[in-house]
């Protein structure tokens, strides 16, 4: 990789811009010469007040990546940013645009979630916004038992799933071809000790375009790699969403099986009940045979008669 130098560390921040590409590449060249943080965050802050308003948000991502990537190598640039980034979001808020307000609250928020710096520190950063943001500095939360079962997303259809698990067999974690590409960069990729046996200038440039080279690779897969974390944590949410979906229409049929199994056994109480009244209802063959007619009322003679008898 490229030796460190003044010169060529403002080379490489003027010629920063605003892609993904270009601040992963330069972040990563920034964490090989770590041992230089200190002149590295200075330079770093000198041409932030110095870039044009619209590429100011560019050198605080570049911050971000080097402070979230550098810690797993060590705390050199966590400790050299911490002087600098007070005064780096008081003069990105100044004058910033809307979008420019949120994508500084955004890195809050991130440092906050991932414990990049402590929380006392990272309330002064908010501050140093200063009434151009009316939102609170972040908190992180704990996230209630609802919370963290509750999709995070409408069900999606059964084809997209597909479609998208079907995407995962291209994915960067699969590309064996580029892995082998790695595996096989030239030891003095990484090894910095090699550079001692650099003996003229034509090698160390060619071993400088080996480096540029391994470098664009490297933060080519870094960069597929984290689309690749990304598009595997939606897909999660897709799968616990269509689960959801599947579980609840289980239950809905559940449900409606008991209502059905309920409206079978009052059913079969009015049969029975039915059954009953007709059971105690009286014997038709018992009773009188009425189809001779009723017999004649008797005469009054036949009443005096009766009278005299008696």
């Amino acid at each position: 990789m490229t030796s460190f130098s003044s010169a060529t560390l403002e080379k490489k921040l003027s010629d920063l811009s605003n892609t993904q590409h270009s601040v992963q590449t330069l972040s990563l060249w920034l964490i090989h010469h770590r041992k230089h943080a200190k002149a590295i965050v200075q330079s770093w802050y000198k041409e932030l007040t110095k870039a044009r308003t619209s590429k100011k948000l560019t050198f605080m991502f570049l911050a971000n990546d080097v402070l979230q990537n550098g810690k797993r190598k060590g705390t050199e640039f966590l400790n050299e940013f911490k002087h600098v980034l007070p005064a780096a979001f008081q003069h990105c808020a100044q004058g910033g645009s809307v979008e420019a307000i949120r994508g500084l609250e955004r890195l809050i928020s991130i440092w906050t979630e991932r414990n990049v710096y402590e929380a006392t520190f990272l309330v002064k950063l908010h501050k140093c916004l200063g009434q151009v943001s009316d939102s609170p500095p972040p908190e992180k939360k704990q996230k209630t038992d609802d919370e963290k079962q509750a999709p995070l997303m409408e069900p999606p259809d059964p084809e997209d799933l597909i479609k998208a698990l079907m995407e995962l067999e291209n994915s960067a974690s699969q590309d064996a071809a580029v892995r082998e590409k790695i595996a096989n960069l030239p030891a003095e990729v990484q090894d910095v000790s090699l550079l001692e046996k650099i003996e003229d200038k034509e090698t160390g440039d060619r071993l400088s375009k080996i480096v540029d080279e391994a470098c664009l690779l490297l933060a080519d897969y870094n960069g597929r790699l984290a689309a690749e974390l990304e598009d595997r944590t939606t897909i999660s949410k897709m799968l616990a969403a269509f689960i959801q979906l599947q579980k609840d229409k289980l239950a809905e049929s559940e449900k409606k099986l008991e209502e059905y199994k309920a409206k079978q056994e009052k059913v079969q109480l009015v049969r029975q009940e039915l059954k009953s009244h007709l059971e105690n209802l009286p014997d038709l063959t018992k009773l009188p045979d009425l189809a001779g007619g009723l017999a004649p009322l008797p005469s009054a003679g036949d009443l005096f008669a009766s009278g005299n008898k008696s």
